[in-house]
């Protein structure tokens, strides 16, 4: 009996779904009867979507930064800080090089600048204190750190003082000019636009080249530093740091540099810098245009006295900057380096911005 009612509900199901099955036959068949509802479906979704897009993507746009910056501005060489070894002669040079970034599509040959230390220094404190790395990379500027051996000066310092560093083509003069050189080969250096900067004793050794080799550096920085023949032995040196000296007579040709020096400096005395002055300035001490002469401060507050000695015939501007009230130190400087004074107007920036002015003159 209960097998028979089943069977008899299987029966029932099996005549509704043919019922069912012969129904949608008559409309068309299943696919007929979704199609329109699908298509429905579809268009409401896509103007959904539509509608989201739409709102959605530009509110996205404004607050969202870009991943990377636009490709016009991606470096196509990243930056370099290294530290290097040149060989001059058979005696090896270390030395900090820094390369600045090169833009996409840059094409300029680059400016250098020859770091001279100073002495009880070494080129990563020197690069530190004067800050001039991040002044480079905004320029383009190549800067050379050589570091002076303590087997060589057990101070560290250059040996300006010594006459056989005093002359073209010997000693540290004749080194640091091939040093120079070769940097440029490497990286694309404009010839024209060749400097060298230096404190101290590293100052006296950039006064040096400035003198000796002309035809390589356009103009000079010398901070703190003495003119070339001050001294031809230490004692000398040593005197003459601690009292001055007159300027010296017998230059005929002068040379671009911009000069500083503290009033406070107890270390290498102040006439030391009108010397180093009057010396680059060659004959043109006996004529020529009237120098001009402005005063300031720093941010900080640090005054100063600015010279300018315009460019003759005879060589190229002279600028002196007396730093009132500041030691023997980095005017400007970064206070994590030794021998600086942060309060000061920037020495850095300013040699920067006398170098990037004055390219070596085409001779006549």
């Amino acid at each position: 009996m209960g097998r028979h009612r089943e069977g008899l509900g299987r029966d029932a199901r099996l005549r509704r779904q043919n019922r069912i099955r012969q129904w949608g036959r008559q409309q068309g068949g299943w696919s007929t009867m979704r199609r329109p509802a699908c298509r429905i479906v579809c268009a409401r979704m896509k103007s959904l979507l539509r509608r989201l897009y739409e709102r959605v993507v530009p509110f996205l746009r404004r607050r969202a930064p870009l991943s990377r910056p636009p490709e016009a501005v991606v470096p196509r060489v990243p930056e370099r800080w290294t530290q290097e070894q040149a060989i001059h002669e058979g005696r090896r040079i270390d030395y900090r090089l820094y390369v600045p970034p090169v833009p996409s599509g840059a094409q300029s040959p680059r400016s250098l600048v020859l770091m001279l230390h100073g002495c009880q220094q070494d080129p990563l404190d020197f690069a530190t204190g004067t800050g001039m790395n991040e002044l480079a990379r905004a320029h383009n500027v190549v800067l050379v750190y050589p570091e002076q051996k303590h087997a060589a000066n057990s101070h560290g310092c250059w040996n300006w003082f010594k006459p056989n560093h005093q002359q073209r083509d010997r000693g540290e003069p004749a080194m640091l000019a091939g040093l120079t050189r070769a940097v440029m080969r490497a990286h694309d250096v404009d010839p024209a636009r060749v400097y060298v900067a230096g404190l101290s004793a590293g100052g006296s050794m950039a006064a040096i080249l400035a003198e000796c080799h002309a035809d390589l550096f356009a103009a000079a920085g010398v901070h703190s530093g003495l003119p070339r023949g001050a001294a031809t032995d230490a004692i000398a040196a040593l005197a003459v740091m601690r009292h001055g000296m007159k300027p010296l007579a017998g230059r005929v040709e002068g040379h671009a540099m911009i000069v500083f020096q503290g009033d406070a400096d107890e270390v290498v005395h102040p006439d030391n810098g009108v010397a180093v002055v009057e010396s680059a300035r060659g004959l043109d001490l006996m004529g020529g245009p009237p120098a001009r002469c402005v005063t300031g401060a720093s941010a900080q507050g640090r005054r100063y006295t600015r010279t300018c000695h315009p460019a003759t015939a005879m060589g190229g501007p002279v600028e002196h900057w007396e730093l009132h009230g500041i030691g023997h130190a980095w005017s400007g400087g970064d206070a994590r380096g030794s021998y600086t004074d942060p309060a000061g107007i920037s020495a850095s920036a300013e040699m920067l911005r006398f170098f990037l002015e004055n390219p070596r003159r085409a001779r006549a």
